[in-house]
């Protein structure tokens, strides 16, 4: 590939990257725990957007589990943003001809 054709993917990756970066402020991913007595929704950044909780968790005597339950949720939604993000990274690379395995900052 010559530098010419190099520096044009270069320009067209950076469109690509600013496009995605706008997307992922709209996406917005649920994590479920306890059968769904809590739930967590992140942004495609990673940002917490809510928390939802079921009114029967809340009792005094049972703060551990909504907190393990919490936790749980979160990691969920963060899986589930982690590979909305790397679909999207996917679908943003496909045809540019980048070597295999090759990762972006992002």
């Amino acid at each position: 590939m010559d530098f010419l054709g190099l520096m044009s993917k270069a320009k067209e990756m950076q469109t690509r990257m600013a496009a995605l970066q706008e997307e992922l402020v709209g996406l917005q991913v649920v994590g479920v725990s306890g059968a769904g007595l809590v739930t967590v929704t992140l942004n495609g950044k990673g940002g917490l957007v809510s928390l939802k909780i079921d009114p029967s968790l809340a009792k005094p005597d049972e703060v551990e589990i909504l907190e393990d339950l919490i936790v749980a949720a979160h990691r969920d939604a963060q899986a589930k943003q982690e590979q909305a993000v790397a679909a999207k990274m996917q679908e943003m690379t496909a045809g540019l001809g980048l070597p295999p395995g090759m990762k972006l900052p992002f």
